[in-house]
């Protein structure tokens, strides 16, 4: 029974992420105006996310299944325990308005097993975390650079602003660039769903690929609409060529990344990789701290929240503890409540501002 459990979890998760992240790699071609039919958009999206993780997700799901802790721990109730840390940590975080990246949260969440069960591969774990940093700044520095060249090429020749007779191709270029960035995304993410299903041997890795690249083309085609509206409104300023550059390396880096096994936040990698180009055009003062503060408190809150929520499920129904039960549940509950009180303090001062009250 929780076999099957284990694995509908999986899948549901699996659609989760083709309709948020998936779905969100056409949002610059979709919002530029590089392709005007949305339910084409989720097509092509959902073609390449397939593709992606059935033909280039093998190494990241050995990594997620058997890379970071000794598969002897896991099995079918281990497994849903991962799972559910980490959709219960993404649903906390979409409640109080926290984005989060699905490959840290399950990373996180394993860990989180891990350390419950004291059994970690430290090496491979640093390695992950290493390159969560290094990843996001290459793509930052890649694009900067390819970002004068655009803003020089653009200033010198109109027409590739998107407005001249280059538009069909430079539309065309940016649609490509969505589609390789989508097939990143798959050959990347789709290990967070089946990767714990195949390294507890519930499921063979061929036929986890299959079924995890078949859901998460789903949940992009038949879930992302709100989430490719969504994302196309918010990266309608960058020109074709610009986008095409934030798609290209950003896909292109995903991809070097799960060759090698590595799990990688592209949510991060892509707003490095416009961040980059914006420095280019406007300057260092598009860094602002709150762009950085968000980047990094995203990247640091991730893993760690998803970690304690699977380990506070392991120590409820795994190896009950109820010491480190009531430490944990503490901790939660004063993470939470610091959230809320800020929220409200700031809410109270900006009604004493608006009433007149202030200076």
């Amino acid at each position: 029974m929780l076999t099957y459990i284990a694995i509908a979890v999986a899948l549901f998760f699996a659609m989760n992420i083709g309709a948020s992240g998936t779905a969100a790699s056409m949002g610059a071609p979709y919002g530029a105006g590089a392709i005007k039919n949305k339910r084409l958009a989720l097509l092509l999206v959902a073609v390449s996310a397939f593709l992606g993780a059935f033909l280039g997700g093998g190494e990241v799901v050995k990594t997620i299944g058997k890379g970071i802790i000794p598969t002897g721990i896991l099995d079918a109730q281990i497994v849903v325990i991962i799972l559910l840390g980490a959709t219960l940590t993404l649903f906390i975080a979409n409640l109080i308005g926290i984005p989060l990246s699905t490959s840290e949260v399950t990373v996180g969440s394993i860990i989180g097993v891990g350390a419950a069960f004291q059994a970690i591969y430290t090496d491979t774990l640093f390695i992950i975390i290493a390159f969560w940093m290094i990843v996001p700044v290459t793509s930052f520095l890649i694009t900067f650079g390819l970002g004068y060249l655009i803003h020089y090429s653009e200033n010198r020749w109109p027409g590739l602003t998107g407005n001249g007779t280059w538009t069909k191709w430079l539309s065309l270029l940016l649609v490509i660039g969505g589609c390789l960035e989508a097939f990143s995304a798959g050959m990347n993410n789709v290990a967070n769903a089946i990767g714990p299903l195949v390294g507890a041997g519930m499921i063979s890795s061929n036929s986890g690929l299959l079924l995890g690249a078949l859901f998460v083309s789903l949940g992009a085609l038949f879930l992302g609409s709100r989430v490719l509206e969504t994302n196309g409104k918010k990266i309608t300023s960058l020109s074709l060529l610009q986008g095409s550059a934030v798609s290209f390396t950003g896909g292109t880096l995903v991809i070097i990344a799960s060759i090698f096994g590595l799990p990688i936040p592209l949510t991060q990698v892509t707003t490095c990789g416009i961040l980059g180009v914006g420095a280019a055009k406007d300057g260092f003062s598009i860094l602002k701290k709150n762009v950085i503060k968000r980047i990094a408190l995203v990247w640091v809150i991730s893993p760690l929240a998803s970690l304690i929520v699977s380990y506070l499920l392991i120590n409820l129904f795994s190896k009950f503890d109820i010491y480190n039960v009531l430490i944990v549940t503490s901790a939660l509950i004063v993470a939470v409540g610091s959230i809320v009180l800020s929220r409200i303090e700031r809410n109270e001062k900006r009604s004493y501002y608006d009433a007149g009250g202030g200076i």
